[in-house]
């Protein structure tokens, strides 16, 4: 699918963004990325580590393909969104449990997070065509 030179250039900034993100699961922001883990997951140091460097590396992944993959830019639009769609209840553990991090240190910084997930679905969906892909294909 054709897509325009700014849902290339927004499709290369997000992959961008989400490889910065990644490296910081993986080094600078680490325990701040903790506070996203939801609290109905085993509450152990090493687990809530471990999925913090999961989703690192998945987010590193992600973020490469975004920039490099152009050719299947579709299905990794998709997967980036299922991926939004899957880390989404840490955002919403880290609202219902009031727990600080990356500048959210109040009940309404938090709450207003939860609407930047769905902006980041739709960019993702957006800037790689996935989003016309699917529409086209639900009318089919």
């Amino acid at each position: 699918m054709k897509t325009s030179v700014l849902q290339k250039s927004m499709r290369i900034i997000l992959g961008g963004l989400m490889v910065l993100a990644g490296i910081g699961h993986l080094t600078f922001q680490r325990e701040e990325f903790q506070a996203q883990v939801p609290r109905w997951l085993p509450s152990s140091p090493e687990f809530m580590d471990f999925v913090v460097v999961a989703s690192g590396v998945v987010e590193i992944g992600l973020g490469l393909a975004m920039i490099f993959l152009w050719k299947h830019q579709i299905k990794v639009g998709i997967v980036l969104a299922i991926f939004y769609v899957l880390i989404f209840p840490g955002n919403i553990s880290q609202y219902t449990n009031g727990i600080d991090a990356f500048g959210l240190d109040t009940d309404r910084k938090r709450f207003i997070r939860l609407f930047f997930q769905p902006v980041l679905i739709l960019w993702a969906l957006w800037s790689t065509g996935a989003l016309k892909h699917l529409m086209n294909k639900s009318k089919e």
